[in-house]
């Protein structure tokens, strides 16, 4: 993996910098920069050029699809479509849902699946994951035509992972579709996508130690080769007539107009493939229960939850401290510690405020002055956090 190695601090020392805010761009794998780097001599356009630099990348492309599709488990039905990431693939298949859609959701979700849809049906935040099934039960019982269900398969702000195959079962059982924000539980978990029982998935590139600007929305392939273009332009229309007329084309094509992100989409399969076979999930609960139970020692800071404190997660933790404002923390976590961490509401403003107004008092009981500037401090982590960098963050926060 590649990384910035030391940092220096304001006191003069160097030390190794903990990079403890993957969950908004993960730095990217050696991997990954190897593959684009062999391919860059060869870099040329993407289908219909003639000549051996556009065949190697019309071929790189097309096995980079290939390759996501492979790990999804999807078949002859679906699609895989290049985004350039979680967000502009949940605008893609809003704008491609057929109209009359219901579309039902929680108001825990990220921005990227919040603010897409028009007036979509929005479910109260669950407190356990069995919870979030019977409340999404509950609101399709009554709903008529087409119904889509989209919803976050791991949190951006506790890392929590939601049951997404038992409501996935239960949009089934309703005759309504699933869409699956994977943007968190992809980096940590990759070998759960095929099996997620999703009709939609979606996740970024940036995300998976791919920072090459691409995203994916793969799955059922109906509604999206019915739906009018993304985009418009090359690419997206099969043949234009002289009066405007346009046959647009189906597949992947019909929604990728304009020249594609090709070194996009071959760091993010490459990553995707890499991650997938390899054991992630070890060595990071460990970190997590390492960080989970230091802050938990620690009677002035908090961590925010929304599900039982024994539910799955993933490497993603969000606290407060009491009395103090979250930025001045990561600034000194910064400058004095060599640690990187996010502060804020990580797009996510209606969930990360509720669990804020649910942080009232301390570990004692008693009432706590609230002088933060209402966000909160997030440490996210994976591929080449270590131990030591966990406790030179509770070390710092002590």
């Amino acid at each position: 993996m590649l990384t910035p190695g030391e940092v220096k601090l304001t006191d003069g020392r160097s030390v190794e910098f903990a990079n403890l805010d993957i969950a908004a761009t993960a730095p990217c794998l050696r991997v990954v920069a190897d593959a684009v780097a062999d391919l860059l001599p060869f870099y040329g356009s993407v289908h219909r050029g003639a000549g051996a630099l556009s065949e190697r990348c019309t071929r790189e492309y097309e096995q980079a699809r290939e390759t996501v599709a492979d790990v999804l488990g999807h078949g002859p039905g679906d699609t895989v479509i290049f985004t350039r990431n979680t967000t502009d693939a949940f605008n893609l298949l809003a704008r491609a849902v057929p109209a009359g859609t219901t579309v039902v959701t929680f108001d825990t979700e990220h921005h990227a699946n919040l603010l897409p849809w028009r007036n979509p049906v929005r479910l109260e935040a669950p407190r356990s994951p069995a919870a979030a099934v019977e409340i999404l039960r509950a609101a399709l019982r009554g709903l008529e035509g087409n119904v889509l269900v989209s919803v976050t398969a791991a949190s951006n702000v506790t890392g929590e992972v939601w049951p997404i195959e038992r409501l996935a079962a239960v949009a089934h059982e309703f005759g309504a579709r699933i869409a699956v924000d994977a943007a968190q539980l992809a980096p940590h978990a990759p070998k759960r996508l095929a099996g997620l029982g999703a009709d939609y998935i979606a996740f970024s590139g940036h995300k998976l130690y791919a920072p090459f600007g691409a995203g994916v929305l793969a799955g059922r392939a109906d509604w999206l080769d019915a739906a009018e273009p993304y985009l418009a332009g090359g690419g997206a229309s099969a043949h234009v007539a002289d009066d405007g007329t346009t046959r647009w084309a189906t597949g992947p094509a019909r929604h990728e107009a304009g020249t594609p992100n090709l070194l996009g989409a071959v760091a993010l399969a490459t990553a995707l493939r890499a991650l997938h076979d390899r054991d992630l999930a070890t060595a990071e609960q460990a970190l997590l229960q390492r960080l989970r139970a230091g802050l938990a020692a620690l009677p002035h800071v908090t961590e925010l939850r929304l599900f039982p404190a024994d539910a799955e997660r993933v490497g993603i933790v969000s606290f407060t401290v009491a009395g103090r404002d979250p930025g001045e923390v990561a600034v000194t976590l910064g400058r004095d510690h060599g640690i990187g961490v996010r502060t804020g509401l990580f797009c996510a403003h209606p969930l990360t405020r509720r669990l804020l107004n649910d942080d009232k008092s301390d570990k004692s009981g008693q009432a706590v002055p609230d002088l933060s500037s209402g966000q909160a401090i997030r440490a996210s982590f994976g591929i080449g956090t270590t131990a030591e960098h966990i406790d030179r963050l509770l070390a710092a926060l002590q």
